[in-house]
C-alpha cells in the first residue's frame, strides 16, 4: 500500500525522541517500510530524512514558536493550520491508499477529507473541548478511529464507542530492548521532564523506599525542572540525560524496578512497556491507562501518594522479571501493533464491506503466518 503518515508537529520525528508520540510515529513509518509498504511521512522539516519526507512546516515548533504550546497562541495556530491545511491537500491528490493521521489536528478530520482518502486516526491525547466535537463527529465507513488503550477509549466515548472506533494498543520491538535476568537493585524513570509526568514523585518515593534512582528524558519545562526536580537530586539520585536507542536500554535494563509517576490521564504508557521488555516490574501510580498496561507486571498506588508508591515499589521489586517481558511479548509486541494497523487500513479502505477487508488483508496475513512461523 501507499500510506500517508501525518505527524504531530511540536517536535522532529527522529531519535533522540521528545516522548511517545514521536517514537510512536517514528516507529510506524519504520515498520510499515520494513514490512514492504510505500510510506510518506508528512512531519517537520527536521524530522529524520531516512524516510520519504513531506515537510508540513520547515521546522518543528517547539523551535520556531518555542514555549507556546497549549497557550491558544493565534500565531501557532494559523502557523499550524496552514501547515495541515496545505498536506491534507497534497494527501488528497497523492493517490495514498490510506492515511494514519497521529496529527491532533481537526483539519485531517473533516468528512470532505477522510471521503477522499480513507484514513485511520490515532488518538494520543485526552478528550479536551479543542479536538473533542472534531473526534466525534468524524467516524465513518471510510475512517476509522484507535485510542490507545480502553481506559483512553471510554475517555472519549463514555457512553459507549461507535463500531468505527476501537483500541489499538501500542507495541515495541522486543529486540530494541533486551531481557536481562538481573537487575542492580536500582530504579529507573524515563519520560518528558513536564509537571504532567511526575518526575518529583518518583525521586520522593525510591528515597523512602531507599533505592538509587536515575531519571533519563528530555528537560521540557526549564522552571519545572530549575524548581522541583534539580533540588532534589543528590546522592543516589541522579539526571542521566536524554538518551536513546541501544544507550537507552542498556540503563534501564540494567536497573531493577521502573517508575511511572503520570499526574494525567496518561492513554498508555510506551516508556512502561520498553522496561517490562527488558524485564524490569513496574511501580507507579494507578491513573489512565497505567493499570491496564502493566496488569500482573507490577503494583500500583493511588495518584499522587508518594508513601503508597514507595511500598509499590518493594511489592513490585519480588515480581520475577520473566513476567513482565512475557507480558510485552502477549500484549504489546510491533508485530501484534502493525498487524493490527493493516486490518484498520484495509477496513477503511473496504468501508463496510468486511468480504473487501478480508480480501485486501488475506495475502499479508498468510506472509504473517509464515514469518511467526519460521521464527
Amino acid at each position: 500500500m501507499r500510506i500517508a503518515l501525518l505527524a504531530h508537529l511540536r517536535h522532529p520525528i527522529a531519535p533522540p525522541f521528545a516522548g511517545g508520540l514521536e517514537a510512536y510515529t517514528w516507529s510506524l513509518a519504520d515498520g510499515l517500510a520494513a514490512r514492504g509498504h510505500s510510506v510518506a511521512l508528512f512531519a517537520s522539516g527536521d524530522s529524520d530524512a531516512r524516510f520519504a519526507l513531506d515537510p508540513v512546516i520547515p521546522v518543528h515548533h517547539e523551535r520556531s514558536h518555542a514555549g507556546l504550546e497549549h497557550r491558544g497562541d493565534a500565531g501557532l495556530k494559523a502557523h499550524l493550520d496552514d501547515g495541515y491545511a496545505s498536506a491534507c491537500d497534497r494527501i488528497a491528490a497523492g493517490g495514498f491508499d490510506v492515511l494514519h493521521n497521529n496529527s491532533l489536528s481537526r483539519l485531517p478530520l473533516e468528512k470532505r477529507r477522510t471521503a477522499a482518502t480513507p484514513t485511520v486516526t490515532s488518538l494520543h491525547v485526552p478528550p479536551y473541548d479543542a479536538l473533542r466535537w472534531f473526534v466525534q463527529a468524524s467516524p465513518a465507513p471510510g475512517h476509522r478511529i484507535t485510542a490507545p488503550s480502553r481506559a483512553h477509549l471510554d475517555a472519549w466515548w463514555p457512553d459507549g464507542a461507535p463500531p468505527e472506533a476501537s483500541v489499538l494498543h501500542n507495541g515495541i520491538d522486543p529486540a530494541a530492548w533486551p531481557y536481562r535476568p538481573d537487575g542492580d537493585g536500582s530504579a529507573v524513570w524515563c519520560a518528558r521532564i513536564t509537571p504532567d509526568k511526575g518526575a518529583q514523585h518518583a525521586i520522593g518515593a525510591a528515597r523512602q523506599a531507599g533505592l538509587p534512582l536515575t531519571l533519563f528524558g528530555p528537560i521540557e519545562e526549564p522552571d519545572y525542572w530549575a524548581a522541583q526536580v534539580a533540588p532534589l537530586l543528590g546522592g543516589s539520585i541522579r539526571y542521566g540525560g536524554q538518551l536513546s536507542g541501544t544507550a537507552l536500554a542498556a540503563e534501564v535494563g540494567r536497573a531493577s524496578v521502573f517508575l511511572a509517576t503520570p499526574c494525567w490521564d496518561e492513554p498508555f504508557g510506551l516508556a512502561a512497556i520498553e522496561a517490562m521488555a527488558c524485564g524490569l516490574p513496574v511501580a507507579g501510580f494507578a491513573r489512565g491507562a497505567v493499570s491496564e498496561v502493566v496488569g500482573e507486571a507490577g503494583s500500583l498506588a493511588a495518584p499522587g501518594d508518594q508513601a503508597g508508591l514507595a511500598r509499590a515499589i518493594g511489592a513490585a521489586l519480588v515480581i520475577p522479571r520473566p513476567i513482565p517481558r512475557a507480558r510485552v511479548l502477549r500484549l504489546f509486541t510491533r508485530a501484534c501493533w502493525l498487524d493490527r494497523c493493516e486490518v484498520l487500513y484495509a477496513q477503511a479502505r473496504a468501508g463496510t464491506d468486511p468480504a473487501a477487508a478480508k480480501r485486501l488483508l488475506l495475502p499479508r496475513l498468510s506472509h504473517s503466518v509464515r514469518v511467526k512461523a519460521e521464527t
